[in-house]
Order: C-alpha cells, then structure tokens, then sequence
C-alpha cells in the first residue's frame, strides 16, 4: 500500500495521459467541419488530417514497443509527450497561417505522440497498481476518464465553431489547442521529477536465437489484426462521417457536436456494462453478439429516409451549462448513435481472440495490433471519398462490409489452426 501512495502523482499523470489520446485523437474528426469551409474542402479533403492522425500508427506502431523496452516507461512517456506538444502547436500555427498543408502536418505528428503515448500507459498503468487487480483497475480508470473525454471533444468543438459559415476557421478552436499544450507541458513536468519503477527495459542478452515462427505464423492472429483495422475504421467513421452529414443537412455544428459526442457516451457506457457482461460471456459471444447489432442498426440507418426526424436524447449546452434533453435529428443520426454501443467492446474482444494461444509471441503480436490502429484513419478517408460520390448515408455500405466480417471473425475465423506451433 505504501509503494501504491507513492506513485500517486505518476498514477494521476498516466491517467491524464489517457485523456489526452482521446482529446487529441478525437479533434481530428470535428476538425474536418472546420477545413471544409475554411479550405472549400470536399468530405474527403475534410477527413484527412484524421488520416494523417491515425497512418503515424502504422509507421510508429512496432518501433513504439521497441522503443519502450529500450529506453523505459518515463522516457518514453516524456519523448511522446513533447512529441505531441509540437504536433498540437503545429496545428495551432497552422490556423495562423491559414495553412491546410501545415494543419495536416500537425495532425501527423500529434499521431506519432498517440501511439507512443497508447504504448506506454496500458503497462505502465498496470505496473503502477501493481498489476492484479489493483492494476487492471487503473486501466479500467483511464479508459473511462478517455471516454469521458472522447464525449467532450465533440460537443466543445461545436460550441466553439456554433454556426458554419464562411468565417469559420481553425483558430476558431484554439482554446482546445492551448489546453491540450497546457496539459502536455503539465504532465511532462511533473513527470520528469518523479521517480517510477522500470521493470521491462530489455537486458542485453549474450545469445539471441532467431524465432523460427512469428505472429504472422498464426492463421486466427492475421485475421483478428484485420479485424482491429477493420473495427478502428468503424469506430471513427461512423461518427466522423456522422458529423459531416449532420451539418450539411442543415444542423449547426454546435448541434451536430452533440449528438456526436452522444455516440461517444454510449461507447462509454457500452464498455462499463461489458465488464459485467464479460464475466458471463466469451469474447466470441461478445464480438458476435455486437456484430449482429451493428449490423442491422447500420442497415436502418441507410435505408430509412433522412426526411423523418425524432426528438434524440442528448447532452446540450446552455447558459446554466451542460444539460440532458432532446435533439430534433434525422433518424438516421439515432441508429449511428446506437452503434456506439456496439464498438466499445470490440477492441478487447478481437484482442482476446487473436491472442488466444500465441504465448511467448503475445508482446510483438501487441506492437503489430498498434499499428493496425491505422485503420482508423484509412477506412473513414475511403467512407468520405465515396460519400463525395455517393452520398454520405450510402458511404456506410462501407461500415456494413466491416461489420460482417467481424462477424465472420467471431463465428470462424477467431479459432486457432496452428496448435502444432510451439509457443514456450
């Protein structure tokens, strides 16, 4: 108990952390409203400094974990924290320049920071607590505390930007830019003067044998990291695209911001209730389960006419602050809502999945999943493309693809063919 006192301060910060991948990850989106009128940008255009966010995964996702058992958590913590704090100021220079091209450089770095950042505070979390229970709690915390911050991003984009019109440009949202600087500078700070324990740094080994199998090995791992690329892509997309459609048609961005972070808050409780339902249920269950859900509520949400409307429960903001009430949506919006539910639980279940038997191959098998991260950026790119052509509520054919094949994935792909590797 004293050891856990002690790491107090460090315990807070991680958890912060936390907060800062979904506040930095999460303007990306939002952000594409702003940089279609800025820039007279189409759907696609809007949604690249998203790609820029997300495709640093695929570069950095493998080097991150490398990096973390070369030089420890701390400095791994506290390069990624400067790394984004360039990356956030670089955007925010971007609105002074008026710069689509600098804005998306910014986006670009801010992703690198990400993924360092998502590498190091899962185990560093857990080291903290002390693994366990104690451990597994802290994460349990800071996924919930990024959640929470997921859901503010959205809402206080669109109160910042209110109505769009031609005015509308990124230094309209510069109080976000100077929090999340504010909070890196913070957190780095405070952790630079405290002491915390490193027990993964590698140990320089005499002999080194080369493995005669790798992750790749493994038939049901090849298809769950599809499946994280595949799910990533969703959990951005839907509300990313969800937010353009919202505003064209006719909503403000103030509007559209919080029905947005509604989805987000439905991620939210979708993961408190899968702790409880976990407990009773396979991860097979579960992503089968949600697939299935996801399936038909994105299936409604193409087919039903965007001329009908229903009064939405949501966050709004007012002059006596944040308040439940209704929203006035296409119902549409209502089942892209709902699917919030259903990507909340899919990370860990995939997870869970492609791991099941890999052994001593689960910690690169964890490098190769962050990078598949990427997807998140890739997939909702695409979605906008075709959206341009298409239309935005077509363009979630696209989702519904996704969602069938983590179907596929929890009914038969998910089963391990290779018991004959070894894995000691």
């Amino acid at each position: 108990m004293a050891a856990q006192n002690r790491y107090t301060v460090p315990i807070v910060m991680m958890i912060l952390l936390f907060g800062m991948i979904a506040f930095v990850t999460n303007l990306a989106a939002p952000l594409g409203v702003v940089i279609k009128e800025q820039f007279y940008a189409s759907s696609f255009l809007g949604m690249l400094g998203n790609f820029a966010n997300f495709i640093a995964y695929a570069l950095m996702g493998i080097p991150a974990g490398k990096l973390l058992k070369r030089i420890g958590y701390k400095k791994t913590a506290l390069a990624a924290i400067m790394v984004g704090f360039v990356g956030v100021s670089v955007q925010y220079l971007s609105g002074i320049a008026a710069s689509f091209s600098i804005y998306l450089i910014g986006a670009f770095i801010a992703g690198f920071s990400m993924c360092m950042l998502n590498t190091v505070v899962n185990p560093m979390l857990n080291t903290l607590g002390g693994g366990g229970k104690r451990g597994n709690q802290l994460i349990q915390i800071g996924g919930t505390f990024s959640s929470l911050m997921a859901t503010c991003v959205p809402i206080l984009v669109g109160m910042l930007v209110g109505e769009v019109t031609k005015n509308t440009a990124i230094s309209d949202v510069n109080p976000l830019l100077f929090i999340a600087m504010g909070t890196f500078l913070l957190i780095g700070i405070v952790l630079s003067l405290v002491k915390i324990p490193e027990p993964h740094i590698a140990i320089q080994q005499d002999k080194t044998e080369k493995e005669s199998h790798t992750p790749w090995s493994f038939r049901h791992f090849v298809l769950g990291a599809i499946a994280i690329f595949i799910s990533t892509g969703i959990e951005v997309g839907v509300p990313g695209t969800m937010n353009f459609f919202l505003v064209d048609s006719g909503l403000t961005a103030a509007v559209a911001g919080t029905v947005v972070g509604t989805y987000y808050i439905l991620m939210l409780v979708g993961r408190l209730l899968g702790v409880s339902i976990a407990a009773k249920c396979g991860s097979k269950t579960m992503l089968g389960g949600v697939s299935v859900l996801g399936v038909a509520l994105i299936l409604l949400a193409i087919v039903s006419s965007p001329t009908h409307t229903i009064h939405m429960p949501v966050f709004q903001t007012s002059e006596a602050g944040i308040l439940f009430g209704t929203q006035q949506v296409p119902i549409n919006a209502l089942y892209l809502v709902l699917i919030g539910l259903c990507t909340s639980v899919m990370w860990g279940a995939i997870f869970n999945l492609a791991v099941e038997g890999l052994g001593k191959y689960v910690a690169p098998a964890s490098g190769i999943f962050m990078m598949m991260v990427c997807g998140g950026g890739i997939l909702p790119l695409l979605q906008n493309a075709l959206s341009d052509r298409i239309g935005y509520l077509p363009s979630y054919w696209i989702v519904f693809v996704g969602l069938v094949y983590l179907l596929f994935y929890a009914l038969y792909g998910s089963k391990n063919v290779n018991k004959d590797i070894p894995v000691e």
